[in-house]
């Protein structure tokens, strides 16, 4: 057996070892597509890459086939915090929280009853006065006088307050036979718990679940690059900001930063808005603001690795601010690219320049006057910004709704409005382009920015005030000898 074939055999093989232990969890397994045999009898399995939506509890990454169209294996990923989903995590969140209000409502009552007891030890003496002078007068009323008479119902007025403070201990008694059959739920709900889990560590569970994910996540960014084949129903995050904008998170594949950030208008922006995660970014919560020293231009952006690059406004000047310092650690003008609405895509928006990364790292997407308004495309030098290699696709960017790179290869709408689909593909490792027909639900009507995200597998769209993403589908091609 040749060395390509003893590696996929080994891939293919952890593989299935990984998806064995989760067919015993899952009801139901996917299988997908067949196989193409070369002319040359080189067998193309032909595995699929998808992204599920953020509703599944597992994911389906790939699958494979061999030669006669027998399912050899099929990837299987569990979800990102899957185990937050486990019912017996809600269980236990939800009697954090109930204990929680119970210890919140007993320091309230007991606050309540320190003061009401200080408050009765200060009314002793008066108390024990009139009851003094009660007596007295019981027992001789002849002593009784208009004056004292006067003197005792103003020491009764004084007295007044303590029938509120009775009525108040009444209401604690009923408020603390209430808690003392809320402990007792609590109680029992812990011993269900208990009994269910039995001798099982279930945190020991939990991180070896996260441990297989990593692992397998890992497997699949070695088999992770593909061409597109299909775009998915738009998943609305968020309705807000303006018409224009962007949002995104970390494109670099190795990070494991869940920061979400967002980016409102096209023309002279200097604010960036920082969510600690997308759950924290749906809500419009925990975030922190950077002021950019210099404004940008456009939507396409994209943050990689912790900085974040950006067109500065009206010139050709790439910028990169690193969010931790909150600094600028470079800037490097893209020679001959057009700016300041010289050649937009066709939606306008100062739209010259594009930057974007994909699992080959940091792209610039423009035009220039000598390459008579076609779409160029620039490999970077994230360190530097210097530029790599540039290809001319030939393809008018003013004809181009948006752009977005997958896997070195770089994909183009037909419009951003309504009908729009990826209309044009330029695969920039054999310098060769195809026209593509792959439609996609415009919801909202008019986007104006597209990027697609290499570490979760998705197209991020800000739509007409709308945060949208779109889950792909990637075909990939593993050869090996016959």
């Amino acid at each position: 057996m040749s060395v390509p074939m003893l590696k996929i055999g080994a891939v293919l093989s952890t593989m299935a070892m990984v998806t064995n232990w989760m067919s015993q969890t899952l009801p139901s397994l996917v299988g997908l597509n067949g196989t193409v045999i070369s002319s040359e009898g080189t067998h193309e399995r032909l595995v699929s890459g998808l992204y599920p939506g953020s509703e599944e509890g597992w994911q389906v990454y790939s699958t494979a086939s061999d030669p006669d169209g027998r399912c050899v294996c099929t990837v299987v990923a569990p979800a990102r915090n899957l185990c937050k989903r486990d019912p017996r995590s809600r269980q236990l969140r939800s009697l954090t929280e109930q204990v929680q209000n119970v210890s919140q409502s007993m320091e309230v009552v007991d606050l309540r009853t320190s003061r009401d007891l200080q408050y009765v030890q200060d009314s002793e003496p008066l108390l024990r006065g009139v009851d003094g002078r009660l007596h007295t007068y019981v027992a001789n009323p002849r002593t009784l006088t208009a004056k004292g008479l006067q003197e005792l119902k103003g020491q009764m007025s004084q007295l007044r307050p303590l029938l509120s403070v009775v009525e108040q201990y009444r209401l604690d008694l009923q408020t603390l036979a209430t808690l003392r059959q809320e402990l007792l739920n609590l109680s029992m709900m812990l011993t269900a718990i208990q009994e269910e889990i039995g001798a099982y560590d279930y945190e020991e569970l939990q991180q070896r679940v996260l441990l297989l994910e990593t692992r397998l996540h890992s497997c699949m960014n070695k088999l992770g690059c593909g061409r597109l084949t299909a775009v998915s129903n738009p998943i609305t995050m968020r309705a807000s900001g303006s018409r224009f904008g962007s949002w995104m998170t970390d494109a670099m594949i190795p990070s494991s930063d869940s920061r979400v950030w967002s980016m409102d208008g096209y023309y002279k922006g200097r604010r960036v808005l920082e969510y600690r995660t997308m759950g924290d970014f749906t809500k419009g919560q925990n975030f922190v603001q950077h002021l950019l020293p210099h404004p940008w231009a456009g939507t396409g952006h994209v943050v990689y690795n912790g900085s974040l690059y950006y067109n500065k406004h009206q010139s050709n000047i790439l910028v990169q601010y690193h969010f931790r310092s909150r600094s600028v650690l470079l800037q490097r003008s893209l020679s001959g690219a057009g700016y300041n609405n010289t050649f937009p895509y066709s939606w306008g928006g100062s739209s010259d320049i594009d930057l974007m990364a994909d699992e080959m790292g940091l792209w610039a997407v423009y035009t220039s006057i000598p390459n008579a308004g076609n779409i160029m495309v620039s490999r970077l030098d994230p360190r530097s910004l210097e530029v790599l290699r540039s290809w001319d696709t030939g393809f008018p960017k003013r004809s181009a709704g948006e752009a977005f790179m997958i896997c070195g290869t770089l994909y183009v709408t037909n419009s951003h409005l309504a009908g729009a689909k990826v209309h044009f593909a330029y695969h920039t490792n054999s310098s060769t382009y195809e026209y593509t027909d792959i439609p996609f639900h415009n919801q909202y009507s008019h986007i104006s920015m597209m990027d697609y995200n290499p570490r979760e597998r998705a197209l991020y769209t800000w739509n007409n005030g709308h945060q949208v993403l779109y889950n792909v589908t990637l075909f990939h091609v593993i050869r090996s000898d016959g």
